[in-house]
């Protein structure tokens, strides 16, 4: 694929962009269609189901769409909210915006009220083009978007048809007499505000120009070997802007697929002669273990390509053996429109994003220093290229770039020799255990590994101690099968500081539109349900004669799971409560094992506060034999204040 080079800085570079097809176009988004309507008026440009559209066809109706929505929108440099829903009418619609020289803000037509109050008052948008669902969810919340003047639908709805303030598109394009203006912004303006994920909080409003999205899309037509003869398959849930802009630069078609059957969707891809296949790892990955696999085929294809998140690689190789074609991953932000790595189709390695496309350099920095990292090290991957946007709506530029043109992507990555990209984490997720850094993929890829596994997210666990441990949510095919099983099962594939301290059965793990783990969210409903109640205590009888007087007793109830050596285990555990019991503060200890399984041992100890016990844990004869209690167990701390206590002092074991 590509000629990709790494200097001695630590720069990894994709080839010279002048080898793409980038030379032939304008700049302008607009001018992709301009342009491919002129080449191959007659081919068949979009379809979907029943309905096709030729490439002139396509370039009339964004004409008189940009008429219809300069005369509702009064001028130039206008924000029109159009939904991505997977449609002919998103092209229509986000030509026409173009066309119009107005701005297109694309918003998931999947969000739910709060979400698209969100996404239309930070874009600012006036119009909205909203699928029918979208509309019903707006219309109760309309009061809250003082700026929406014009709602339009991009198809009929019988709820809608008593709302005097309701348009449809296609009826406003089809009773059209006016004109579109000629486009004359220069390729250097905002042709599109692209909306973040809002996973490491509030969605921000990406501002991506017209030459972004050009450059962008002859990057990606070279990388994926685009042609005029290429069919391309959609088979996502929403229209993603790349696949559209790629299929006009490449002047090839592009067949959009919204059929929820698997077997049925791949039956389509081979009837329609499809030659790139374009999906979402979660699809991907219930392919790849879908029944009827062996008898389907896609006679056409030459790649299936995915991105958004990562891929297990069992799904990876049992679609690159069953169809014979190789399958990749990209990897690229809303801040680069979206591409910056793509899969090689010549020789795929599974696991990687893929190298730098044309005209774009990543490295990898340390996360502490922010110093290039060797090779094969791990740290955050920063990007640079002609893709990279304008910058955030409403903040600086140089608040987010900086001034040799690199952005920090968030995210944690390691490059190989040939200069492959593998991540392996969120910035934002990864966590420190006794200062070792952990990343909960690592984790995750481990334990999806488990026969018994579906599903899984793993994410940090606040602890005394280590500072932060790794804690599961997994979903099981298996009743049998016992998180203590899981956590054996990843522990001994992993060293200590990647070991899981506890694992929780689920029923689903709950993802978004893109199959993304919101896992931020997973941990904060986790730490809600976990969290203490603090309450004034009583006494405890069985450590009276030591806490008589005292009004508050802390009592720490630790579950350890041995993974490792039981003698070694033993041995610190026992180093660690002879030098405790020395230590002015506490009270008592009590150490139980498991009647049902002898691997799992629970230890109750009773302290003056929590400072006294806070005081001896930062002493070297606690820290110093509980590495070897890690070492060898998962353990759980938990801190309680008594509450009350009835009855005979259980004895000590």
């Amino acid at each position: 694929m590509s000629e990709t080079t790494m200097d001695e800085d630590g720069v990894v570079r994709g080839e010279p962009l002048e080898r793409t097809i980038a030379h032939l176009l304008d700049g302008r988004v607009d001018a992709l269609l301009t342009r491919a309507a002129g080449l191959t008026p007659d081919r068949i440009a979009l379809r979907c189901g029943a309905v096709a559209l030729t490439f002139a066809e396509l370039d009339r109706l964004a004409t008189r769409c940009a008429a219809v929505l300069r005369t509702l929108t009064g001028g130039p440099d206008q924000v029109v909210a159009l939904a991505g829903v997977l449609d002919p009418v998103f092209a229509v619609g986000f030509f026409g915006i173009a066309r119009a020289d107005n701005i297109s803000a694309l918003v998931n037509p999947l969000l739910r009220e709060d979400g698209l109050i969100h996404a239309l008052a930070t874009v600012g948008a006036g119009t909205v083009v909203a699928t029918p669902e979208m509309y019903r969810r707006i219309r109760p919340v309309r009061h809250r978007l003082p700026g929406l003047i014009h709602l339009v639908l991009t198809h009929r709805d019988e709820e809608a048809k008593d709302d005097p303030g309701v348009s449809t598109l296609w009826e406003l394009i089809d009773a059209t007499t006016t004109t579109a203006p000629t486009p004359v912004g220069s390729p250097d303006a905002v042709a599109c505000l692209q909306l973040t994920s809002g996973t490491s909080g509030p969605a921000k409003a990406v501002q991506l120009t017209h030459r972004n999205l050009t450059v962008n899309a002859a990057q990606t037509v070279y990388g994926h070997r685009l042609t005029g003869d290429s069919v391309l398959f959609n088979y996502l849930p929403t229209f993603h802007l790349m696949h559209l802009t790629i299929g006009l630069a490449a002047t090839a078609t592009h067949v959009l697929c919204t059929e929820p059957d698997l077997a049925e969707a791949v039956r389509v891809a081979d009837a329609c002669g499809a030659t790139h296949l374009y999906s979402l790892p979660v699809r991907l990955s219930r392919l790849a273990v879908e029944p009827r696999l062996p008898m389907m085929r896609i006679r056409s294809l030459h790649a299936v390509l995915s991105g958004g998140s990562a891929m297990p690689e069992s799904a990876t190789n049992t679609l690159s053996d069953h169809f014979g074609v190789p399958v990749v991953q990209g990897y690229g932000l809303a801040e680069t429109s979206p591409s910056t790595h793509l899969g090689d189709l010549d020789r795929p390695r599974t696991g990687s994003c893929g190298r730098p496309v044309a005209g774009t350099e990543c490295r990898i920095v340390d996360v502490d220093t922010g110093a290039v990292v060797p090779t094969g090290g791990k740290g955050e991957v920063q990007v640079r290229g002609p893709q990279l946007m304008r910058g955030y709506l409403g903040r600086e530029r140089s608040q987010d770039v900086d001034a040799d043109g690199w952005f920090a992507t968030g995210d944690i990555g390691r490059v190989d020799q040939e200069g492959h990209l593998f991540l392996v984490d969120r910035l934002k997720d990864v966590f420190k255990r006794d200062n070792w850094l952990v990343a909960p993929t690592t984790i995750e890829r481990e334990l999806r590994r488990h026969p018994a596994v579906d599903d899984c997210v793993v994410f940090d666990y606040p602890d005394e101690f280590s500072g932060a441990v790794a804690y599961g949510l997994a979903v099981v095919r298996d009743d049998t099968v016992r998180p203590a099983d899981l956590m054996a099962y990843v522990n001994d594939r992993l060293p200590y500081y990647e070991h899981l301290a506890q694992v929780e059965l689920v029923d689903g793990i709950p993802r978004s539109a893109t199959g993304k783990v919101r896992r931020r969210e997973l941990r904060d409903q986790t730490l809600d349900r976990h969290r203490i109640v603090v309450v004034r205590a009583g006494r405890d009888p069985s450590t009276q004669d030591r806490t008589e007087g005292e009004g508050h007793v802390f009592v720490f109830i630790d579950r350890m799971t041995v993974t490792g050596d039981v003698e070694e285990f033993e041995r610190a555990l026992t180093q660690i409560s002879e030098h405790m019991a020395q230590q002015p503060g506490f009270r008592s200890h009590q150490l139980y094992q498991s009647a049902d399984d002898p691997k799992v041992y629970v230890e109750i100890a009773h302290w003056q506060d929590a400072a006294a016990h806070r005081r001896a844990t930062g002493t070297e004869g606690f820290r110093t034999p509980l590495q070897q209690v890690i070492k060898n167990a998962t353990v759980d701390f938990s801190p309680y204040e008594l509450r009350s206590s009835h009855g005979d002092a259980v004895s000590r074991s």
